[in-house]
């Protein structure tokens, strides 16, 4: 008989038990463990205990949640954070107060570190919550479809368990800071009014990150930093990856932090404040007839659609207000299928001027169509570096979106942004500044263990992550075996950073490459199809302890990988693909699993 490695579960592979059997069994276990590690702080004993739950993809619900038991703490409560999936049901079920503070991923979907959570507590032997008060922070974007999906289904599910609702959920849009704070704010003053805390509270929570698989700083300061108030970076460095010849432009960026004071880690994201082109804020005020100097909001309109408002990519509320005004346009033909997909492939290509032509004369006007444009969004970017190499800087490795319609050429805002009007790397540009903070990621980071093995997924632009990763590993000396597998369309073209990954072989950082490069060949290959063809040695590596990281997009390669990763599990272990699942499912729950997709 021999022990699963994979989890770290103390159950016998070949024991004698049902999968049912094993999962109560592991969720006894990790029970009794959690109670173990529970200690309360020094100071007066807390007269509760609030339990704040987290589901995130970037990372932003677990800084709130961070927050949440800070807050609880100074109060006089108890506070715990942890992810979702690292409770079982049965640990709910012993719960007096629980926050969840879940962001919506994808097309309304649970981020990675609730699907284990969520899947449990719907099944039919979840166990009934009556003895549980609770309440419900959602993120998200009224730009998607399934706005906070996750927290209303979370929230609804509680509550149909017989779980009693403390507090109303509260959904945030990208502006989430004044809401979520409130939001908090109001439930801990309940929670402490109700359970009589003296507000004489222990010590504050550890920071995101303190006990992230990954090996980032003991602690994070929170940085002043943030979409309200970026910090002006210099870009450095703006350098052509990929060769000619390449469908794809790809680039690396280096921007310097200065005296900004940002410690960042491998594995956390960089967002960076983006300014729309003056052309085509030139074509949206021509189709208008402004002349760009109109006051709004006491600045001139001109400067807010350049800096301040989304023209790129419609709203829901416009498209909305565009098919009501114009019933026989193009746009409103569309929507009448109710065809969801059929819609997206259609706004694919189009933007707001797009749609003003389309409507014709039932568009509105200027002041009209101001409220239903958004504001302009960060966009955040995986980092490409490690501090411990790179220590002053910031590297991106960044695709820049350009193409070409008969009529019109469209262009990405943020990626040609950087790429063609910042500092001296486009031509007449005052400024090399660029307005940036730190997105953390605690929970996607390079192993804190040394000799861990690691498997990076990432075709594309998807290798940014794991540059720094092998960056960071061969600065701390780290003897851990390292498999990438990285591809994109043509060898000669798109094999970006290939002399480093090179160097990197030859000093025995990068144990072993795979490469798919899809088009140099009749029959494309992918990354999924390394894996499959390297099942033995995949699954060798995973007995042995591997931790797995993808990053890329998330519609079709993230969905490919995975499956072509459980079809390598159920093969070798010969045993079926729930046991497969199951398998994948432990390796998530040991943070062995884990993804930066988008």
């Amino acid at each position: 008989m021999k022990l699963m490695p994979p989890t770290g579960s103390l159950i016998l592979a070949d024991a004698p038990f049902s999968a049912e059997q094993e999962s109560w069994l592991a969720g006894f276990i990790a029970g009794i463990a959690a109670a173990e590690r529970r200690e309360t702080a020094p100071g007066d004993a807390p007269s509760a205990t609030v339990d704040v739950l987290f589901g995130t993809q970037t990372g932003t619900a677990e800084s709130l949640a961070d927050e949440a038991v800070a807050g609880a703490r100074a109060r006089g409560l108890g506070g715990t954070a942890a992810a979702l999936d690292a409770v079982t049901p049965e640990q709910l079920a012993a719960m007096s107060h629980l926050l969840v503070v879940v962001s919506t991923y994808g097309e309304g979907e649970m981020p990675d570190n609730a699907g284990l959570f969520w899947e449990a507590l719907q099944s039919e032997g979840a166990p009934r919550l009556e003895g549980l008060r609770y309440a419900v922070l959602g993120l998200g974007d009224r730009g998607y479809d399934d706005f906070c999906q996750a927290a209303k289904l979370i929230d609804t599910r509680l509550e149909q368990l017989g779980a009693v609702r403390l507090h109303d959920r509260v959904d945030c849009d990208v502006e989430f800071e004044e809401p979520a704070a409130a939001w908090t704010a109001a439930v801990l003053e309940r929670l402490a009014a109700e359970t009589g805390a003296t507000g004489a509270g222990a010590a504050p929570a550890p920071a995101a990150g303190d006990t992230a698989g990954g090996a980032g700083p003991a602690s994070r300061t929170r940085s002043p930093w943030n979409r309200r108030n970026p910090y002006r970076s210099r870009l450095a460095v703006n350098r052509l990856l990929s060769s000619p010849g390449s469908a794809k432009e790809i680039r690396h960026y280096e921007f310097e932090l200065g005296d900004s004071g940002i410690a960042y880690t491998a594995g956390d994201a960089l967002a960076v404040m983006p300014v729309n082109a003056e052309a085509l804020v030139g074509e949206l005020l021509q189709h208008l007839g402004a002349s760009g100097d109109e006051d709004v909001e006491g600045r001139p309109l001109a400067e807010v659609l350049r800096t301040g408002r989304e023209i790129r990519t419609p709203s829901k509320e416009l498209i909305a207000e565009l098919v009501e005004r114009a019933p026989s346009s193009e746009l409103a033909s569309v929507v009448a299928r109710g065809d969801r997909s059929d819609l997206d492939s259609w706004l694919w290509n189009r933007d707001v001027l797009d749609l003003l032509r389309d409507a014709g004369p039932a568009a509105p006007d200027l002041d009209a169509l101001l409220p239903f444009l958004r504001p302009l969004q960060a966009r955040q970017y995986s980092i490409s570096s490690s501090p411990l190499a790179h220590p002053d800087r910031v590297h991106l490795t960044i695709a820049s979106v350009r193409y070409d319609t008969p009529h019109r050429r469209y262009e990405g805002v943020a990626s040609t942004y950087l790429a063609d009007r910042v500092g001296a790397y486009a031509e007449g540009a005052a400024d090399s500044a660029v307005g940036v903070y730190l997105q953390p990621n605690a929970s996607f980071g390079v192993p804190a263990d040394d000799d861990a093995p690691m498997i990076m997924i990432g075709p594309g632009t998807g290798i940014a992550p794991f540059r720094g990763f092998l960056h960071e590993r061969a600065a701390r000396g780290a003897s851990g075996r390292n498999w990438l597998f990285f591809g994109d369309q043509h060898r000669a073209s798109d094999f970006v950073y290939e002399d480093e990954l090179a160097e990197l072989g030859e000093r025995g950082v990068l144990t072993r490459l795979d490469l798919a490069f899809s088009r140099d060949q009749a029959e494309k290959v992918y990354v999924q199809t390394r894996m499959r063809e390297r099942s033995r040695e995949l699954y060798g590596w995973l007995e042995d302890g591997a931790h797995v990281y993808v990053c890329g997009d998330a519609s079709r390669m993230a969905k490919d990988v995975e499956a072509a990763l459980l079809g390598v599990i159920a093969e070798q272990r010969g045993r079926g693909d729930e046991d497969a699942a199951r398998y994948l499912a432990d390796l998530r729950r040991a943070k062995r699993y884990v993804r930066d997709v988008y």
